[in-house]
């Protein structure tokens, strides 16, 4: 895996670093071989992933024939407007 730097902006190469590893599963793997895990649990693990992953293809699939309706779209988050600015108000005493 390769992560450019560029003008020296190592905080955001990794970030990307970051979010390459997430979408390849490098944290998930790591994290399943901190404990030994016994090969019939582990043959179960992935049984149950495969059933996952067909199922969610299954239902993609069934939404772009039209057999499911799609979710409901997110509605993108909107800022509030700042408030306006109060003036200090000046004492004479």
């Amino acid at each position: 895996m390769q992560v450019l730097v560029r003008d020296n902006n190592v905080e955001q190469a990794l970030r990307v670093l970051k979010k390459k590893m997430q979408r390849e599963g490098v944290f998930r793997e790591m994290k399943q071989r901190r404990s030994y895990e016994k090969p019939s649990e582990r043959k179960t693990r992935e049984k149950s992933e495969a059933i996952r992953r067909a199922r969610k293809l299954a239902r993609k699939q069934a939404i772009r024939e039209g057999l499911l309706p799609a979710p409901p779209k997110k509605k993108p988050f909107e800022r509030k407007p700042p408030l306006p600015e109060v003036k200090a108000r000046v004492s004479t005493t």
